[in-house]
C-alpha cells in the first residue's frame, strides 16, 4: 500500500504558475503509475496527467501542463503554468502498481488517492 499527501495548491490570478506535489510513503515508489486527476463539485473526476506505465497530459492542458517525478524523493509533480480560471479544481493524486497502460487514464483504475489540494483561478 501506499500513502499519497499533496500540497502547493492556492488562489492564483490567470496566466500565473503553481507546481502541485504529491508525496507518496508506505512502499516502493518506483513500482507505481502516478496521476492526477481533478474535479469539481457535481462533476467527474477528470483526468490531467499521468507518469509511469504511461505518460502525458490531457489535450486540455497540453503545452501548459507538465507532469515528473523523483524517485529519490517519492514525489511525483504537477508544474501548471500559464492557468485558466477552467483549471479551478481539486487536484489529486493517483497511484496504482497495477494499471495497465490502456487504463491509465481512468480514475477507475487507481486504488490510492490523496487528500486533494484545492487551486483556484481567478480572471
Amino acid at each position: 500500500q501506499v500513502q499519497l499527501v499533496e500540497s502547493g495548491g492556492g488562489l492564483v490570478q490567470a496566466g500565473d504558475s503553481l507546481r502541485l506535489s504529491c508525496v507518496a510513503s508506505g512502499d516502493t515508489f518506483r513500482r507505481y503509475t502516478l496521476a492526477w486527476f481533478r474535479q469539481n463539485p457535481g462533476k467527474e473526476r477528470e483526468f490531467v496527467g499521468v507518469i509511469g506505465k504511461s505518460t502525458g497530459v490531457a489535450n486540455s492542458v497540453k503545452g501548459r501542463f507538465t507532469i515528473s517525478r523523483d524517485n529519490a524523493k517519492a514525489t511525483v509533480y504537477l508544474q501548471m503554468n500559464s492557468l485558466k480560471p477552467e483549471d479551478t479544481a481539486v487536484y489529486y493524486c493517483a497511484a496504482s502498481s497495477t494499471i495497465i497502460t490502456s487504463s491509465t487514464t481512468s480514475s477507475t483504475a487507481y486504488a490510492y488517492w490523496g487528500q486533494g489540494t484545492q487551486v483556484t483561478v481567478s480572471s
